[in-house]
């Protein structure tokens, strides 16, 4: 049997929660900016699961760190099994908005964080 593919989602924290969002689960350790509660529509803060203080401070945003970022970033995935597999069951149960507070919408944890789930369902295939 096949698995299927996690309907996995990203988006924002600033940007409008929609119905079609599904769990919308915030993926920072640090809580967005002037983001209010209400505004963000969480279903969970999954904080366990950002990226390490020592590497969001080393990453920095920067887009040519970003490969290293993601190899690093899935190794203390990998060491982090309680945070990933809280994640898992979330999309066993349906849709899931991984939420973020980053400007750049191409290099942030929300997207290597996406693509360590899609791998872990599909070892060996690269999400695009």
């Amino acid at each position: 049997m096949t698995k299927r593919q996690p309907d996995l989602r990203i988006k924002r924290a600033y940007d409008p929660p929609d119905t079609e969002d599904g769990a919308r689960v915030l993926v920072d350790r640090l809580w967005p900016r002037g983001l209010s509660k209400e505004h963000a529509a969480l279903t969970l803060w999954l904080k366990e699961i950002a990226p390490s203080t020592a590497l969001r401070q080393w990453f920095g945003h920067d887009p040519a760190r970003w490969m290293e970022f993601r190899r690093r970033y899935s190794a203390e995935l990998m060491d982090n099994q309680d945070a990933v597999a809280r994640l898992g069951d979330l999309l066993k149960a349906g849709r899931v908005t991984l939420v973020y507070g980053a400007h750049d919408a191409q290099h942030n944890q929300a997207v290597a964080l996406a693509e360590h789930m899609r791998e872990q369902v599909h070892p060996g295939r690269r999400a695009t």
